[in-house]
């Protein structure tokens, strides 16, 4: 797979590909005398091979099966294929975001399952493109190492998670105790066996293969559990009472509106091209969504003065940035030559497709809100004080009564 083809070339001793004589140099002339220039040009040539070879490796992945309902396909049979698929994208579009809405009124718990059921999905659409690559070669390990990788970093981050909002019933287990005051080392056990694993499973003649899709895993986890997804979803990352709306409904509902007022005006009023790795966007869509999503991020917290502005901030992100998420996904599905990253939802693809770009969003509604909205976690400082020895609390304590009585806050207890 990683041979060199030169061309003009041909095999010299030992099987080294044996560069033609350049204009103005006699055959077996002194390589010496070649200037620099013409070394980079002959290194850029040979990795430009490099390169248009391991594309042309990569194996045909056949069409996704078509798993729109019969019922659907014999209500729209008569229509045109542009209008059928208008119709079933926004009849799964209704009910994706009614079981949503209705997924939320359930509770937080339900809310937090539905969040890991999608990253799991995502993963797993993500890792079967790379697992009909490493397949083709006969490499070992590679879907055992994944999800291994997986388990090992929702571990991670959501023990990080509990210790940092549950601590006070952390601290009435023992078991819980040991778990979280050793969870960074246990977590660091954990990745050190997959490393391992994976050093033991690399192959001769495929290790640049191996070691480029174990990048490509590393930079999936990252895309699609990071810690900061994982905590921009879960309730306790609240800006207390509002973040059900703040944290929450506006982003993501942010993202929806866009994708869907960009894919109406596209399709009503889409003439010019915006990208060439999506050649359905177009600019008309795309500024379309813009101004839909910021007018639709203000009505939406009207009742909520000064939160407008951080509504107009996040939908505004939404709009301009958020896409290129959706961009980067049709880059890599183009280098894998697929269309979609699954056939999950009939008229859209998988849930990968769906949530390219609100897993971009996500990393900014971190970012944003501890940087501007939320301060302090309380719940953090007070595990940190459980955890001291019994003298630090004391001192803790008193330095804090004096601090209060200072401000005001306490009143001196009278000494008789």
């Amino acid at each position: 797979m990683l041979e060199l083809r030169h061309r003009g070339g041909c095999p010299g001793p030992g099987g080294a590909v044996a560069s033609p004589p350049r204009e103005g140099e006699a055959a077996g002339g002194d390589h010496e005398t070649e200037s620099t220039s013409d070394k980079e040009t002959d290194i850029d040539d040979r990795y430009g091979d490099l390169d248009s070879r391991l594309d042309s490796d990569i194996p045909e992945i056949p069409p996704s099966a078509d798993r729109t309902p019969e019922i659907l396909k014999r209500a729209l049979s008569g229509l045109s294929s542009r209008w059928k698929n208008w119709w079933i994208r926004g009849i799964l579009t209704l009910t994706m975001i009614s079981l949503f809405f209705l997924i939320i009124y359930m509770g937080s718990f339900m809310l937090m399952l539905l969040v890991l059921s999608i990253q799991v999905k995502c993963f797993h659409e993500i890792i079967t493109i790379g697992y009909r690559v490493y397949r083709s070669y006969d490499l070992p390990w590679f879907r055992t190492l994944s999800w291994y990788f997986l388990l090992c970093v929702n571990y991670f981050f959501y023990g990080e998670t509990v210790a940092d909002y549950f601590a006070t019933f952390v601290q009435r287990e023992e078991q819980l105790q040991f778990l979280i005051r050793y969870h960074r080392f246990i977590s660091f056990a954990l990745y050190l066996a997959g490393f391992c694993m994976f050093v033991l499973s690399l192959v001769k003649k495929h290790y640049r293969l191996q070691f480029y899709m174990h990048r490509l895993l590393e930079e999936d986890i990252i895309f699609v559990e990071s810690e900061r997804t994982q905590k921009m979803y879960l309730p306790a990352n609240g800006v207390h009472f509002l973040f059900p709306k703040v944290g929450f409904l506006v982003p993501i509902s942010s993202v929806i509106c866009n994708d869907i007022t960009a894919y109406l005006f596209g399709f009503f009023f889409g003439r010019t091209p915006l990208i060439k790795l999506s050649p359905k966007k177009t600019w008309e869509g795309f500024i379309g969504g813009f101004f839909s999503t910021v007018v639709f991020g203000f009505i939406e917290t009207v009742s909520m003065y000064p939160f407008q502005i951080h509504s107009i901030a996040l939908s505004t992100f939404a709009s301009l940035i958020g896409p290129f998420g959706g961009f980067f996904a049709s880059g890599f599905k183009r280098a894998f030559k697929i269309k979609d990253f699954a056939n999950t939802i009939p008229g859209h693809g998988g849930i990968m497709d769906r949530f390219d770009c609100q897993y971009l969003m996500a990393t900014f509604v971190h970012v944003y809100i501890t940087s501007f909205i939320r301060g302090p976690n309380p719940s953090k400082v007070l595990q940190q004080l459980l955890v001291l020895q019994p003298e630090q609390q004391l001192n803790i304590y008193k330095t804090l009564k004096t601090h209060l009585i200072e401000k005001g806050i306490l009143q001196p207890t009278l000494k008789v």
